[in-house]
This record gives structure tokens, C-alpha cells and sequence, in this order.
């Protein structure tokens, strides 16, 4: 196949500009691109080349400005052997190949580029107390930054000027334009924010005191739950007969076995499974490692997986993506879609989201059931505090019949 690429580069275009476009061809095999998607990428490929030649540009000049120049050519393009086609397609290629060229430091970023991703520098050196104080991830630093972004542009960037009625006031008119939810993360961030400014010696001592809680009711509401036969209706569902859905069964099987989290099965790699002793290793919230043990069903489907339908990536991550380049997941969210669809295909309701952690309090909820404790519920969910997890002896009803007291003048329940 890397010969048919090469000989596809040949045809496309001769001159300077072949060593890029055979080492693009390369890239696109060893991350195994199908056939006809990386011709579309080449070809793309060769028209961006094309074009920087009759403009007199040489690769390492492909700056931001030239390669959004050739995106407004597309529409109008006239290009002798390229055609007019959707200009989405060439686009798609061309920043493929715009981002090899980076990558292999044909191009270096741009003045522009350099300075885009640099934080404020309260925000870059709390991100940093972030991660070595608090073993914060990258994806809770994501969550902060965004409100603290929107605060430093608000309130300044001198911690000496901040006072009390000025926090309260930011979280105040944030929480009109925010959801309930964004507003305690908010809270969150912002009151992390503020003690990190205080070790630091840069705020006064106690001001993270004056932030407002929001409003929450502890146990107010009920988990939800699936039926033990709906979970195995949904592993049942992921197709056996298919790569996709030997993977898809392996993930399901996780979720609902072990009471893993969506983020768990994102970050899990080969090393982290001992295949003799029988256990998996997973790294919660906390990042704090957590050994559980590996059934032999769970075994069964990992073993599976890797040898029918994992793809031979070069990389040690369990679970990828079915479609190259072959790579792991790049959030949670992918892992809760993989869980709504078996749910859908196995006939069960689906909420809106969270699909991946229903599996998780459906567990909990049976492990009750059958006369686990909270302790031992805990210990397998990974529950720092025992309060997080008395939220499922709400839904333990038989057991609160036994100490449901009658009411007065009335039958008991």
C-alpha cells in the first residue's frame, strides 16, 4: 500500500515539493489512513503545494495567513488538475498536511501561534501550584481556567486590589448567565483560585471565606438506576461479530462490573492490568491508584479485544478509536456515546448524559440489593468519604420498610 501512496505522489506532482508529499504519504500508512482517505489527503496535499508554487512560496513559509489564503482560493479555485470540488475536502487535507509540516519542524509556529496558548501568569502559576500541591488533572485545570479566565478579565490581575464585595459580586451576576452546575465549579475555581493567591502570600488571609456557596441540598434527589436484566440486555447489545463491537462489550463490561468511571477507561493502558495476579489498576479523581479485581469474565473480554480487534497502534493505551488515525479517546464523553448507543440498540431508556456513570450507580444500587455495605460499596466505587456514597440507601426500599415508622392514625407502610 505505501508503494501505491508513493506512486499516487508521482502522478500528483514532481519536482521540490515531492519529499514532503512521500513523507506526508508515509505518515498517513504508519497511522493507517484507509487507501481513500489518504488519496483525498495527498491530493489536498499536492493542491496546497501547487498553489504556494504559483504564489512563489516555498513549504517552511506555510504561515497561518498563507494557508487561510488558500482556504478562500478553494471556492474559486481554477487549479489546471484539481477540479472543482467541495472545498471542505481539500481543507480537511490541507490542514492535515499543514499540521505534519509542524510536526516534523518543517514549519515552525507563527509569532501569532507562540503567543495564543500562553496563560496570564497567575493562571499559569496557579496551574502549575495546581498540579504539584494538589495532583489537580488536566481536565479539572481546564475547568478552572475557564472561570478564572473570565475573573482576571473581570477583576484584574492584582491580587493586592481584590476585596470581598467584588467576589461576591462576580459570582453573584455570573451565576445569572451560568446553570446551576457551572456556578459551583465556579465557586470551586474561584475559591481554589484565591487560596492558592493567599500560600503565595499575594492576598490577604481569609478572603476565600467571603465567596458565596451555592445553594445545595445534600440527597435531595434519587440516583438514577438500571435493572440488573436492562444492564445485560445493554452488554448483550454490543455485537460480538464486529471489531467495534468486541471493544464496545469490553468498555460496557468495565463500566458495569467494576463501577469504573468513563475517564477510567481513557487513561487506561496495558501496563496497568496484572494479567496473573489478577487485578486492574485505575487512578481515580484523587490520583490515587486503585487495584480491583480482574474477573475472568472481564479477563475474557479484554483478551478479546486485543487480539480480534484492537488495531496495531504504536501506543499503550487499552481502548482507541475505530477509525485512524488509531488513537486513544480524547475525552469521557466518547466513552458515555459508546454506552447510549448499546443502550439505545439494546431498547433502554437513555438520559440525556451520563450514560457511562448509569452503569455505575446501577451497580452500587444491586451490590445494596444483595446486602453489601456502604463500606464495601465504597471501597469498589473509590468513595474518599462514606457520605458520597449513603446516597443509595434511598433507593434500598426494602431494607427502609423495615424502619419506616407508621404514620399517625394510619396503617403502617
Amino acid at each position: 500500500m505505501l508503494r501505491h501512496f508513493f506512486a499516487y505522489v508521482r502522478k500528483l506532482l514532481d519536482g521540490p515539493a515531492r519529499p514532503y508529499l512521500e513523507a506526508f504519504a508515509k505518515e498517513l500508512y504508519r497511522t493507517s489512513y484507509a487507501r481513500i482517505t489518504a488519496c483525498r489527503h495527498l491530493r489536498a496535499a499536492a493542491h496546497l503545494m501547487h498553489w504556494a508554487r504559483r504564489k512563489g512560496l516555498s513549504p517552511t513559509s506555510f504561515n497561518d495567513r498563507w494557508v487561510e489564503s488558500f482556504r478562500h482560493h478553494l471556492p474559486q479555485c481554477h487549479c489546471l488538475g484539481y477540479g472543482r470540488r467541495s472545498p471542505a475536502e481539500p481543507w480537511n487535507g490541507a490542514r492535515q498536511f499543514r499540521a505534519y509540516l509542524r510536526r516534523a519542524g518543517v514549519v515552525r509556529a507563527s509569532a501569532a501561534e507562540d503567543r495564543s496558548p500562553r496563560l496570564p501568569v497567575l493562571l499559569d502559576a496557579f496551574s502549575q501550584w495546581m498540579r504539584e500541591q494538589r495532583g489537580a488533572s488536566p481536565r479539572t485545570l481546564d475547568t478552572y481556567s475557564f472561570f478564572i479566565r473570565d475573573f482576571l478579565r473581570t477583576v484584574g490581575q492584582q491580587p493586592r486590589r481584590y476585596k470581598a464585595h467584588r467576589l461576591r459580586q462576580f459570582v453573584l451576576e455570573g451565576s445569572r448567565r451560568w446553570g446551576r452546575a457551572r456556578a459551583r465549579n465556579a465557586v470551586t475555581a474561584l475559591r481554589m483560585f484565591i487560596r492558592f493567591l493567599i500560600a503565595e502570600g499575594k492576598c490577604s488571609v481569609g478572603l476565600d471565606a467571603c465567596i458565596p456557596t451555592m445553594a445545595n441540598w445534600r440527597l435531595s434527589a434519587l440516583p438514577r438506576y438500571l435493572q440488573p436484566e436492562q444492564v445485560e440486555r445493554i452488554v448483550a447489545a454490543c455485537d460480538a461479530h464486529t471489531k467495534v463491537g468486541v471493544r464496545d462489550r469490553a468498555i460496557v463490561l468495565l463500566l458495569a462490573r467494576l463501577g469504573l468511571r468513563a475517564g477510567d477507561l481513557v487513561l487506561l493502558r496495558w501496563g496497568d492490568i496484572g494479567w496473573k495476579e489478577g487485578w486492574i489498576s485505575v487512578t481515580g479523581k484523587g490520583r490515587h491508584p486503585t487495584r480491583l479485581p480482574l474477573s475472568q469474565e472481564l479477563g475474557k473480554a479484554l483478551v478479546a479485544y486485543l487480539q480480534q480487534a484492537r488495531p496495531p497502534a504504536d501506543t499503550d493505551i487499552v481502548f482507541l478509536r475505530s477509525r485512524a488515525p488509531w488513537r486513544g479517546f480524547r475525552s469521557y464523553q466518547a466513552i458515555s456515546a459508546i454506552v447510549a448507543r448499546a443502550m439505545r440498540r439494546a431498547g433502554v431508556s437513555c438520559p440525556a448524559r451520563g450514560a457511562a456513570h448509569l452503569l455505575r450507580h446501577s451497580l452500587a444500587t444491586e451490590l445494596l440489593r444483595q446486602g453489601a455495605s456502604l463500606q464495601d460499596i465504597a471501597a469498589l466505587l473509590r468513595h474518599r468519604s462514606i457520605q458520597t456514597t449513603q446516597i443509595y440507601a434511598k433507593v434500598d426500599v426494602r431494607t427502609l420498610r423495615q424502619i419506616a415508622q407508621p404514620w399517625p392514625e394510619g396503617e403502617p407502610c
